[in-house]
């Protein structure tokens, strides 16, 4: 269950119905009931995580006045969604959305498989492509030739190598936000960055804002930190953050952080734009909310005269309300782990001081090798080859799967390297686990949600391209086909998650 609870007006609940009733309905498709419509609508907001878990339904009276329905409408649409598990209900208290005990929920998919185990299997579970050489190669040698001097010390540097916390420095102060070497801690990746921020920020039982949906594997870690995750919906399609909702969340929930990606959001891909930073920025300090801002996917914008807004901490030059975490996972290669957090000095000290009780350290060789890339040109001539290497695959995985899966519906984001796609109906779940048994691998919808919202999705990664990208689309089609017919095997778990 959600482990805050919302509120969602009348005339909120009534708009979000009615931008569903915009979409197109299949072919052949017969109007159901009156309630019956009303009971899936508000069932399939719940399911794609608009309406979050836990959230308080308006009044009978009050969704009838807003709808123009009668009062007999609402309350049949109600019962209807108490017995199938999506409403909870209790007298005095009102009623509130749930997702039923036995909703699927992912067990796979996302973690990376051992490559000498992948066999014929197309693996979409991760968002990471292959080294951009020769530049790996050259950033080692490079990093070996300046190994020397550090092999003579005891190789702990628990805020990151001086000569690297400088270079970062330099790199934000180039993009217009004046920084100092003593902002900068240099991590493990970009999640040993963000673990070592809740630990400081956020103790078992804290509140931490999330965008729903959400990078999967940041939300089971703050899980297992015993965080108190309050999913916020983002804007439909590309658009970015609900800037309503943002502002409703810190106001009423008062989160201890909040954590967002920015810049080509993972799984949508959506860019903030620059008002939506600013407000955001402003309602977290207002709110005494510390903001974290995952920047490990900004240079991978791959469209043409696209204009990046500012950086969040743009917004917050000082630190005191951003923490900003990088990382060269994304833009580089995964397995160069090495990411960076910038902040305030205080908010770096005590970072750098926790790490005693962690992992000490970040490997000093892979320091080096990101430090040679950044000093000697090698980044950016890495990051145009990464970035041609997503924009080819995302070409032809958008359309592999507009030719094969013509009823899966998606926006082509500018950038990043995940496309979020909606399944036409089909369980996510029951596609991720038939998916395995025809070749393809890909993580559902819910491993990026809060309390199993997100049922109709799926995440396919820019990671394969030309006639893998075919391939891949075409093993889909086929475990759709046979999780639509009911062929799959098995019954423990929906085929279709809509009425």
């Amino acid at each position: 269950m959600a482990q805050w609870t919302s509120a969602v007006g009348a005339a909120q609940l009534a708009r979000l119905l009615k931008s569903q009733q915009e979409r197109p309905a299949g072919p052949g498709t017969r109007r159901p009931p009156a309630y019956r419509a009303l009971a899936d609508g508000v069932r399939l907001l719940v399911l794609e995580g608009r309406v979050p878990v836990a959230a308080r339904l308006p009044a009978e009276r009050e969704l009838a006045l807003a709808l123009a329905v009668s009062r007999t409408t609402v309350a049949a649409a109600y019962e209807a969604l108490r017995a199938e598990g999506f409403l909870e209900s209790r007298r005095g208290a009102g009623s509130w959305t749930a997702v039923p005990a036995g909703n699927p929920l992912p067990a796979r998919g996302l973690e990376p498989l051992p490559p000498e185990t992948l066999g014929s299997m197309i693996d979409l579970g991760c968002a990471a492509l292959p080294a951009p050489e020769p530049w790996l190669t050259r950033s080692v040698q490079g990093a070996l030739v300046e190994l020397p001097p550090y092999a003579h010390t005891h190789g702990d540097y628990p805020a990151g190598l001086p000569a690297l916390r400088a270079m970062l420095a330099e790199r934000y102060t180039a993009r217009g936000i004046p920084t100092m070497p003593e902002q900068i801690m240099v991590t493990t990746g970009a999640m040993g960055a963000i673990d070592a921020i809740c630990h400081l920020f956020a103790g078992r039982g804290e509140r931490i804002a999330v965008e729903s949906p959400s990078y999967a594997n940041i939300l089971q870690l703050m899980r297992e930190a015993g965080a108190r995750l309050v999913p916020v919906a983002m804007a439909e399609g590309l658009a970015g953050w609900d800037m309503d909702r943002w502002r409703q969340v810190l106001r009423d929930a008062a989160p201890r952080l909040a954590y967002v990606v920015a810049d080509f959001h993972n799984p949508t891909g959506a860019l903030a734009g620059e008002d939506q930073r600013r407000g955001l920025v402003d309602a977290a300090r207002s709110a005494g909310t510390v903001l974290v801002v995952d920047e490990t996917m900004s240079e991978l914008h791959l469209d043409d005269g696209l204009e990046m807004p500012r950086p969040v901490c743009g917004f917050d030059p000082a630190g005191s309300t951003v923490i900003t975490v990088g990382s060269a996972s994304k833009a580089f290669w995964a397995g160069m782990r090495i990411g960076w957090v910038r902040a305030a000095p205080d908010v770096i000290r005590s970072l750098v001081a926790a790490r005693a009780y962690a992992d000490l350290g970040t490997p000093v060789l892979e320091q080096l090798a990101v430090n040679w890339l950044l000093s000697t040109g090698g980044w950016e001539q890495a990051v145009d080859i990464r970035r041609d290497q997503a924009r080819e695959n995302r070409d032809a995985l958008v359309a592999a799967v507009r030719r094969e899966l013509p009823r899966w519906e998606f926006s082509v984001p500018r950038g990043g390297l995940t496309l979020w796609v909606r399944t036409g109906g089909l369980s996510g779940s029951r596609l991720a686990e038939v998916g395995e048994r025809v070749g393809v691998r890909v993580p559902s919808g819910p491993r990026f949600g809060v309390d199993g919202a997100f049922e109709g999705y799926v995440r396919l990664p820019f990671t394969v391209g030309g006639a893998v990208a075919d391939e891949a689309a075409a093993r889909l089609a086929a475990a759709a086909r046979l999780v639509e017919t009911g062929a799959s095997g098995g019954d423990d778990g929906p085929r279709t998650f809509v009425a």
